[in-house]
């Protein structure tokens, strides 16, 4: 069943933005349908910046940003009293797991290619949807969602 999950998020997500939604709505609508349903849809708007590295600035990589997102909307605190320790170990730990697959995680050294040229494009759909399966191996591992 991991492996299932995890092979629909990264169909998912390439579907996704292969409709015209960035890196970053990608992951985020991916994992709000697959384990936070209950999130509001129209948060999309939050990940819409961070495509192209934080709106073509070629900074962190907008999937990478996304799958933080959904690591806070799953283990984040409401209160500043909460522990914040733990979601930021998550997210480092996510971190460090991109940058080991990918090498980098800076956008415009993933993708050499012009923003929104075909190459380009097509680099950032296998990022992406590399992104939404390694998130969902992850979420997995960390217990973060249930096995079905």
């Amino acid at each position: 069943m991991a492996e299932e999950l995890a092979l629909e998020a990264r169909n998912r997500a390439g579907n996704y933005f292969r409709e015209g939604y960035n890196c970053a709505e990608s992951i985020f609508l991916t994992f709000r349908e697959l384990v936070i349903p209950e999130v509001d849809r129209d948060l999309v708007r939050l990940a819409t910046g961070f495509g192209g590295g934080l709106g073509h600035a070629g900074c962190m990589c907008g999937a990478l940003t996304a799958s933080t997102i959904v690591i806070g909307l799953l283990s984040g605190r409401t209160d500043h009293q909460q522990d914040r320790f733990r979601t930021y170990g998550l997210a480092k730990d996510f971190h460090d797991r991109f940058e080991e697959k990918f090498g980098v995680t800076c956008c415009r050294a993933l993708n050499p290619h012009p923003f929104d040229t075909p190459e380009h494009l097509r680099h950032c759909l296998k990022i992406t949807g590399n992104t939404a399966r390694l998130l969902a191996e992850f979420l997995l591992e960390k217990k973060l969602v249930p096995v079905k």
